[in-house]
């Protein structure tokens, strides 16, 4: 592993979430909804949408939210089809961005994706531009502060659930899984009492780009802004070292 600290990224996210639920739960919606059509409103045997639900409950939704979603996907035949949609392209100063949307219209998404970029100093580029800097990865998170199991403890808990790394940082402890494997090994934490911060399939750089100039941290940052703001953007992932 990197030994690159995600935590205090994802804490200043979160934060940036709080204050933005109605987003973070148009996103969650969705995935829910994709899940449903792709495998059935049966948490037992569906795994994707298990996934999912961990993250909504991550991410304080409510209960009745998830179960009206999951019933509204189950019962609606007619309705909208949601279409995954990745864009890649650079920021400032060569940073690597990975844009990951769902969309019931192309064309439009086409549109604000390309303008949050020049807005934001960067450009789009074509498909495996970008892609090849990343690893896709299972990525778990752990609060320290939270966890009670033994450091040693824990990740040969992991190890065994079929992790492939773990690394122990300042404030928090990194599971990563193979894609396939990230269910399997987010279930076993989750029946053991784990606490989670953050469980998703990710895409992680595989070197890190610095920005020491502040005309290029602003237009990144407002690159970033544009794209969180978009309800058709399902996440972002970038190599920039913030």
């Amino acid at each position: 592993m990197s030994g690159h600290s995600k935590f205090a990224n994802i804490k200043h996210k979160k934060e940036k979430n709080d204050a933005a639920k109605g987003k973070i739960f148009t996103v969650i919606g969705r995935e829910l909804a994709v899940a449903v059509k792709e495998g059935g409103a049966d948490p037992a045997n569906n795994s994707r949408l298990r996934d999912v639900i961990a993250k909504a409950k991550a991410n304080n939704m409510p209960n009745d939210t998830i179960e009206r979603g999951i019933k509204k996907a189950a019962g609606d035949a007619g309705s909208v089809n949601y279409e995954n949609l990745t864009y890649e392209g650079y920021g400032p100063n060569g940073v690597a961005i990975i844009v990951d949307t769902l969309t019931d219209n192309k064309n439009r998404t086409a549109a604000n994706v390309r303008s949050a970029f020049t807005k934001g100093g960067g450009n789009v580029g074509a498909q495996g531009s970008v892609s090849f800097m990343f690893d896709k990865k299972g990525q778990i998170l752990i609060d320290k502060e939270e966890c009670e199991m033994d450091p040693d403890e824990l990740m040969m808990f992991a190890l065994d659930a079929g992790a492939e790394d773990f690394a122990e940082e300042e404030d928090s402890f990194e599971v990563i899984t193979a894609p396939e494997d990230f269910s399997a090994v987010r279930e076993a934490l989750e029946k053991e009492g784990i606490p989670m911060i953050q469980a998703d399939v990710t895409m992680i750089p595989q070197n890190w780009v610095e920005l020491t100039d502040e005309d290029a941290i602003k237009k990144m940052n407002r690159l970033l802004d544009l794209l969180e703001e978009d309800d058709d953007v399902q996440a972002t992932y970038h190599n920039w070292d913030e």
